[in-house]
């Protein structure tokens, strides 16, 4: 049993606003935790329980500390009514420094433009950062394609609505483990696609940075893909090297699914996290133009366990 007696804090207050005129207070109490509160903070708690917009300055006068019972109750810590808790899953490859997302690109550079060492003679003794720099194809990591990819005339990376990449209602085509590596229409024939991100989880993420990756990899048949598109699918992923059959120049996976304006995300990983639905997807690409591939952080949100 907690036996500190309740203390309050009882204070004036004036507050100048940066747009013009004031506001005072008198014989304010707040509850406090501990004995003391100093002015800054209590100013703080002024601005943010107030909401008061375009302060310029807080004064606190004629501040003392009394024993008086907290007049708020303690809320436990809990989600918004009618709200559920959820969870985030990270379906994302890391990028690194000279990895090999696709055999015969380049690798990422990834290094110091500026050092934190070399920026010591920029700042007060110190103060230190680090910038960046990374030398990259565009198809590097976990990238979604857009139409431009594959269509000169496509809209590029930059071009997409974000609820066409994020929020995104999803369903998994779970094929791990099968025979062959050609996926047909009939993987999707049980599932409702329509208006959804269809994740086709093949397992082969395992492989990933390693020679298998490169071949012999799981993809979708050009039938597979008319089916999708017709069916009514607003993206198509999957976890392998390419959503083609990278021995079949035509690209008919590309082909079809981009020129419907369907969004394609490659080098997914870790699909098998999911359930086969009850998630939202989202795969937001930086917002450059000019580009049709682009790095994506991709995840699925769900309810927590």
């Amino acid at each position: 049993m907690n036996t500190t007696p309740d203390k309050r804090v009882q204070f004036d207050f004036e507050v100048d606003f940066a747009n013009g005129g004031g506001l005072q207070g008198q014989g304010f109490r707040l509850d406090i935790d501990g004995d003391d509160i100093d002015d800054t903070a209590l100013a703080d708690a002024i601005v943010r329980d107030l909401r008061l917009l375009m302060v310029g300055a807080v004064r606190i006068l004629d501040k003392k500390i009394i024993h008086e019972r907290h007049k708020r109750a303690a809320a436990p810590p809990q989600t918004a009514p009618g709200a559920a808790a959820l969870r985030h899953v990270d379906l994302s490859h890391a990028i690194e420094d000279g990895m090999i997302t696709y055999k015969g690109l380049p690798a990422p550079i990834v290094c110091d433009h500026l050092s934190r060492a070399a920026s010591r003679a920029h700042y007060a003794e110190g103060t230190e950062f680090q910038i960046g720099k990374i030398t990259m194809v565009a198809n590097t990591g976990t990238y979604i394609d857009s139409p431009y990819h594959r269509y000169a005339d496509g809209k590029d990376v930059a071009g997409f609505d974000l609820d066409e990449v994020a929020g995104l209602d999803g369903v998994v085509a779970r094929v791990a483990g099968m025979r062959g590596r050609a996926i047909d229409r009939g993987a999707f024939l049980p599932l409702d696609v329509r208006g959804r991100a269809v994740l086709v989880h093949t397992g082969w993420d395992r492989h990933w940075r390693t020679d298998r990756y490169v071949e012999g990899h799981p993809f979708l048949t050009a039938d597979a893909a008319a089916y999708l598109r017709d069916a009514g699918a607003r993206l198509v992923g999957i976890d392998s090297l390419n959503i083609d059959d990278t021995a079949d120049g035509r690209r008919p996976v590309h082909t079809t699914l981009l020129g419907a304006g369907i969004p394609i995300v490659e080098h997914l990983c870790g699909l098998e996290q999911l359930p086969m639905e009850g998630f939202r997807f989202t795969a937001v690409p930086v917002k450059v133009k000019g580009m049709g591939t682009f790095p994506v952080r991709a995840y699925a949100t769900l309810p927590a366990a």
